[in-house]
This record gives structure tokens, sequence and C-alpha cells, in this order.
């Protein structure tokens, strides 16, 4: 009977979702201008005339670009206690995220947005089964590596991690399909966390499994650790993985030897602040932008993006193939708010994209502006001629080396090294010269030298993300960085 709802309901919902798929810009239009009338009601709206606003353009101009921090006298107003500042009343909640300059950062969820995250993954799961007609999955146990689902009070408002937030939201037909149990979710401490739901799934049929995919990664080890077999003769049933947060091509051949066949799986694009796409078309490239999700979306190209005037538009002005920073204006109350991530668009019928790295997540020492996307190409690219299975990596440039040409370092996590190590740091840096033309340039022009590939401990960057705190949870090692501050804590590999 539930393989059955569970088709009907997907039929049902993908029919319905058909409308703003169909009709993105004024599924968009209605959002700008929802927004905007509850805007009106609060301080953010009276301090920027959103009486006056009548269209995007005036709205652009009227709202300007910020992130947490250009938007923090507002939101500490909120937290305490304050009505009626971004968003008409209190937020239901804060989603408690890691700040990279002022510590904690408190993004507000509120009432009008709280479901938005739950309806885009219900859909993500129904998009899934409409399109590939599988539901053995929805028998089986389900798990989500998440955060703590304890919340703490803060002027009234419930303050906690988002998936601990969401946590409180699964619907009450998954209560019995659920995993962990609630007390092993509340532990604080991640690795003890890992071993407790080691413990408690081995006994279980688990036919789903979700994550960011380095955190699932300790889980399948443990549980190799622990059984000495694979994951996919532990779990004979699990055939789904539902992750985000990064890039899975530079997990996938591992993931593909720790459960020993290849599973599906599904692609989300979501943060504390929203939700935004998942992927729509089992095995294929791009996310579905939700357009009817409580966001209007902007775009600015980000390669202006530290201009003076950035070039800014809303979906209808995006082009296929132009790297773009994300801006959201959400029914959180979040205006003009860059979140800091970078999109591609693949598509605009429908609107699909790939998310290709940070905006501040770069290397450009030498004026080369290496991005995340550009990186994962080049990894994904090696592996093909020189296979190998990679853990975990992170690029930083060496701008003032001992001896010879400075040089962007690749730090890689094996777990099975490549044959010829030279050869895999040539494939990586011709990669990198073929996608990125100033980078190209510095080498012909003796600038820097070639990619030096350099091996990080076992289990080094797990030691590196427990030492600063962020071991577990929705924590990502960011791919590279403009700097060493990540590269000289890591432990290297000794011969």
């Amino acid at each position: 009977m539930k393989k059955i709802a569970a088709k009907w309901f997907a039929a049902h919902i993908h029919k319905k979702n058909q409308r703003w798929i169909k009709n993105p810009h004024q599924a968009q239009r209605g959002i700008f201008f929802q927004l905007l009338k509850q805007g009106q009601k609060t301080l953010f709206g009276k301090d920027h005339g959103f009486k006056n606003i009548t269209n995007y353009q005036e709205f652009a101009t009227a709202i300007p670009i910020r992130d947490y921090e250009q938007l923090r006298p507002y939101i500490d107003r909120m937290v305490a206690g304050e009505a009626d500042i971004l968003w008409p009343g209190k937020p239901l909640y804060y989603a408690k995220t890691s700040g990279t300059t002022s510590g904690a950062k408190y993004i507000p969820i509120t009432k009008a947005s709280m479901p938005t995250h739950i309806t885009a993954a219900r859909d993500a799961l129904l998009n899934y089964i409409h399109r590939t007609g599988k539901t053995d999955f929805v028998t089986g146990k389900q798990i989500f590596l998440q955060g703590s689902p304890e919340l703490q009070e803060l002027n009234g408002v419930a303050l906690g991690r988002l998936s601990g937030i969401v946590a409180h939201y699964v619907p009450r037909y998954l209560q019995k399909n659920r995993m962990p149990s609630w007390e092993t979710n509340c532990i604080a401490d991640w690795e003890t966390k890992v071993d407790r739901i080691v413990e408690e799934t081995l006994p279980e049929n688990m036919t789903v499994i979700a994550g960011i995919p380095s955190w699932v990664q300790m889980y399948f080890e443990r549980l190799i650790q622990k059984t000495q077999k694979k994951v996919g003769a532990i779990f004979p049933n699990f055939s789904l993985f539902v992750y985000g947060g990064v890039n899975f091509e530079p997990y996938k051949a591992l993931f593909k030897e720790m459960i020993g066949r290849n599973i599906d799986s599904i692609e989300l694009f979501p943060a504390s602040e929203g939700f935004f796409a998942y992927q729509d078309q089992p095995n294929q490239e791009g996310l579905l932008l939700l357009t009817d999700n409580g966001i209007y979306y902007e775009f600015v190209e980000a390669d202006t993006f530290f201009d003076a005037v950035p070039k800014r538009c809303n979906l209808e002005g995006v082009k296929v193939g132009v790297n773009y920073a994300l801006i959201l204006n959400t029914t959180a109350g979040l205006w003009g708010y860059n979140i800091g991530d970078t999109v591609r668009f693949i598509s605009t019928a429908p609107y699909r994209l790939v998310v290709t790295g940070r905006i501040k997540h770069f290397i450009s020492a030498f004026g080369e502006h290496v991005i995340g996307k550009e990186v994962e190409t080049a990894l994904q690219e090696t592996l093909k001629t020189c296979p190998a299975l990679i853990r975990e990596f992170t690029v930083a440039p060496q701008i003032a080396p001992k001896t010879g040409l400075p040089y962007h370092e690749w730090f890689v996590d094996f777990e099975t090294p490549p044959v010829d190590k030279k050869a895999f740091a040539q494939s990586l840096d011709q990669s990198l010269r073929a996608q990125n033309i100033y980078y190209d340039d510095l080498i012909k022009g003796q600038v820097l030298r070639s990619v030096v590939l350099t091996e990080v401990a076992k289990d080094g960057f797990q030691i590196y993300m427990k030492k600063v705190g962020k071991l577990g949870g929705q924590n990502k090692v960011p791919r590279l960085k403009n700097d060493r501050s990540i590269a000289d804590e890591l432990p290297l590999k000794t011969d």
C-alpha cells in the first residue's frame, strides 16, 4: 500500500509542479510581489522604500547586495527580540551556522519559509519515484546523517542547526522508518555519534542513506571496519544515496568500492537560507531551480562581482554558460542576500544549473582566479586516465617556495594512490590550463610552475576538521583557498 500511495502522490506532485516549471518567470514575478507586500510591513522595507517599488529595476536600485555581515545590524535587532525587522513578526527559528569572520551566524527561519525546506526535500524524492518508477526504498529504513535536533532558546526563538530543526518536521508516515534513534541523534561528539549509528543501523533494512559525502564516507568506513563486509552486502536493499553540499564526483569511485556496486543518487542544493534546487533527471547533470519556493532569485556575473557596479539581473536575464553569484530575497526576510555560492546554468527551459563553487573560494595569488568547479573538473578528468581512489582534497597557492617558481599545491588524501603520481600531477595541470586561460598564461610565462602534488596522512582532513571544531554535521572542507590557512595545518603522509 505504501508503494502504491507513493507512486500516486509522486504523479500528483509532478503534475502540480509543471505549472511553475513551465512558467518560471510568472512564478518568480508572483513571489516578487508577495515579498514586496510583506516587506512593506517591516523596518527594512520602510528603510528601503518598499512602498515606492513597482518593478525589479527599482528594487535592484533600492536594495544593495549584502552578505551576512552587512545585513547583521538588522539581524542583531531580531536576535535581541525585536519584531517586524526583516519579516513581519518574529522568526520561528534561528539556524545557527559557522561564520568566517565573526563566529556564529543566526539565519532566520519564519513561519512562511519553514515549509519550503520540507516541501522541496519531499518533492526531490517524489520526483525520483515518478521518473524511475522505483518505490522499494519506501518500505525500508532511512537515515540522514545530520546535526543534533536539540534546540536552545534565544530571546523566545528556538535556535539550532538547520538539519536538527528539520528533524522536527519528519512526516508522521516516515517516523517508523527514520534512523537513528532520537537519543543517538542528540549526541554532540561526531565520532561517538557515528559509532552509535553503526550499532543501531547494522541489524536494520537500510534502503536510503543521506548526508554530505565526506561524513557518509566516515560512516561507511566504520561499517566496513566492524563487519569486514562491503556496505552493499551489509545492506542488500540499499538503493538510494541522497547528498548535497559538495560535488559527489571526487568521491564516486571510492563510494562504489565501499558499497560494492553502483546505486542511484539524488543531488540536492539546500542551505540554511533556503532550498534552491534538486536533481530532477536521474543520472544527468544539472539541478532544477525551484522558482516557486518562496525565493526571488538574482544573479551577479562572478567576473564582475567585486566591481564597483557589478552586473546584476533576475532570472529572465541569465544566460547559459556564465558563472553567477547567487543572490536571494526570501520569505525569511533576507533581502539582496549574497549567500556566497556560484552557479552556472546549463539550460533555461527548464532552468537547470550546476554549483560551481564559492565566490570567496578561489586561488588568484597571481591573477589566475581558479575556481572550485575548475579544480573539481581537473580531478575528474585526471581520474579517467590515472585511476585512483580519493578520500578528500584541497588546493592552495605556494607563493614563496624555498626554491624555484611559485605553484599551486594539491593536498590529497588517497585511499588508493595512482600508479604514476607524476603523471597524475601533470594531468591535473593540463586540465587546469585547458579550462583557465589566465593560469595557462602564467605557466607559459614562467610566472608559475606546474602543479605540485602533496599526500595528506590517512584521515588527515578529519583530523584537521576535528581540530577546528567542524567534524561532522553539515561542515565541508573548502576545495580551494587563496591562502595556506588550511594547507599548513594538514598532517602530511610520511614515507
